[in-house]
């Protein structure tokens, strides 16, 4: 009977074996002998257990690039915003943006998005929402404040939304840390003093109000992210918004042509849309959408302080600005407060 119940084991005594030898497996070793001491199956288990704490580490590494990506991508977008200000009406650049959006992505969206059509379907409602802030009305307001703000003023202003994203993630039950909160109020700092042009008091144009309601849009945009249901894949969502957000620009689209007639198709304004189409919409919200997802919006966002530092620097390249001892002082501060709010606190944090 021994013999017969050792051959032939029960479910429950296949689970529990299963149970005892994983963790001798995993560490390299053979499964348990009857007479071997316990205690070196727990040395075995114990040696491994730091291992899994790595891949955090490595994720929030890969988060913070891709945040880095999206922000240098993005400050691109303000001077060429800017630079088709003066020709292509805002509504009819916004529109065009998400059209060739969907051009760019579709060979590689429509298949996850055709497979997950129901669970999309399932959250409309959300997706719906972060279509609304993140395509529709960010980007409408980003170009209406190209009207009437320089592109150095679009990138600094921007730099406030991750305020906004800290305190989305604090009121979400979300631990900020000492180090993080300072590091957000250095790199704060920095942008009031590049805004004010050394001084704290700022004056602000109409562009100006504009970009700080945008910043708003973006980050209830980026708080949304992180609340995305785990089950649908990031190309068929990016692809819905895409999708959802042209759908919701097209009456005011077709209102701007009525009144303001279409814009001229010229390499002046066709390179600007491409740009913002292929590069700040597909390449650059796929790449923050998945930074969110490793790291979280409150982080992402720290990151997002290069930003007016990106804008700057593109300005003296391609516009020939100059920065001056005081914007180099305060890039400083915005990079010092990005380091110091982006540092991680080695095993401890990155096991959480």
């Amino acid at each position: 009977m021994t013999l017969i119940t050792a051959r032939h084991p029960t479910t429950e005594q296949t689970r529990d074996e299963t149970r005892e030898e994983t963790p001798e497996e995993t560490a390299g070793g053979t499964p348990q002998e009857a007479g071997e001491p316990a205690a070196r199956t727990a040395v075995g288990t114990a040696a491994r257990r730091p291992a899994p704490a790595r891949k955090p580490a490595r994720g929030a590494g890969l988060g913070v690039l891709l945040a880095l990506l999206a922000t240098v991508v993005w400050s691109g977008s303000f001077v060429a915003t800017r630079d088709m200000a003066d020709t292509v009406p805002p509504v009819q650049a916004v529109f065009w943006r998400w059209i060739i959006a969907l051009v760019a992505v579709a060979p590689f969206a429509a298949r996850p998005f055709w497979r997950q059509r129901k669970l999309i379907r399932r959250h409309l409602g959300f997706v719906a929402l972060a279509s609304l802030f993140g395509v529709a009305l960010y980007n409408t307001l980003v170009h209406q404040a190209g009207l009437t703000t320089s592109a150095s003023n679009m990138g600094m202003i921007m730099a406030a939304s991750p305020v906004l994203m800290t305190l989305y993630a604090r009121v979400g039950g979300e631990r900020l840390g000492a180090r993080r909160l300072l590091g957000l109020l250095v790199a704060v700092l920095g942008v009031l003093l590049l805004v004010g042009k050394g001084s704290l008091a700022v004056d602000l144009a109409a562009g100006d109000l504009w970009m700080f309601a945008a910043a708003l849009s973006f980050a209830s945009y980026s708080a949304l992210l992180k609340r995305k249901p785990a089950g649908i894949d990031g190309l068929a969502f990016l692809f819905t918004t895409f999708v959802l957000g042209a759908l919701m620009l097209a009456p005011a689209y077709a209102v701007s042509l009525s009144l303001q007639g279409a814009f001229p198709v010229t390499a002046g304004t066709a390179g600007p849309l491409l740009y913002v189409g292929v590069f700040s919409s597909a390449v650059a919200f796929f790449a923050w959408n998945k930074a969110i997802a490793l790291i979280g919006a409150a982080r992402a966002g720290v990151v997002y302080y290069l930003q007016p530092v990106c804008v700057a620097l593109l300005s003296y390249v391609l516009l020939g600005e100059e920065l001056g001892l005081l914007g180099v002082a305060c890039m400083g501060l915005i990079l010092g407060g990005v380091a110091l709010a982006s540092a991680t606190r080695g095993r401890a944090g990155a096991a959480r």
